[in-house]
């Protein structure tokens, strides 16, 4: 997944949204206002952070060297995924979608609601 793809794929979910609070070498994507993902698009060694249930982005740093704790973020709760094309891109979107469902389901239900979100990307 190059740098174009993975802005695209973060950017296909309902009511997300690029901006640049940390300045416009870092993209940080947003629903609600909350972020879900941030990568430096731009940069030589394309990765992306995504946040993520504890245990399980334990177990990802655990089987992939690809996954790394959370850089300058909570490393309870988010992983850095290099995208260097060791993980399968499936893997890696569905990371992004698990990421973006964390965030939207700590929303107020008239939030997901206005959002078309059940839990269930095919829906």
């Amino acid at each position: 997944m190059d740098a174009a793809a993975l802005r695209e794929h973060l950017l296909s979910f309902p009511g997300a949204e690029e901006t640049f609070p940390f300045g416009e070498a870092t993209s940080v994507f947003k629903v609600a206002g909350r972020m879900f993902a941030l990568s430096q698009l731009g940069a030589d060694a394309l990765r992306v952070s995504l946040k993520c249930e504890p245990a399980l982005a334990q177990a990802l740093r655990t089987t992939h060297p690809a996954v790394l704790p959370g850089y300058h973020l909570n490393k309870r709760h988010w992983n850095t995924v290099v995208l260097d094309g060791s993980l399968p891109e499936q893997m890696v979107k569905d990371m992004i979608e698990d990421s973006y469902d964390l965030v939207v389901s700590a929303l107020p239900a008239s939030r997901r609601s206005e959002l078309g979100w059940t839990g269930d990307r095919s829906a």
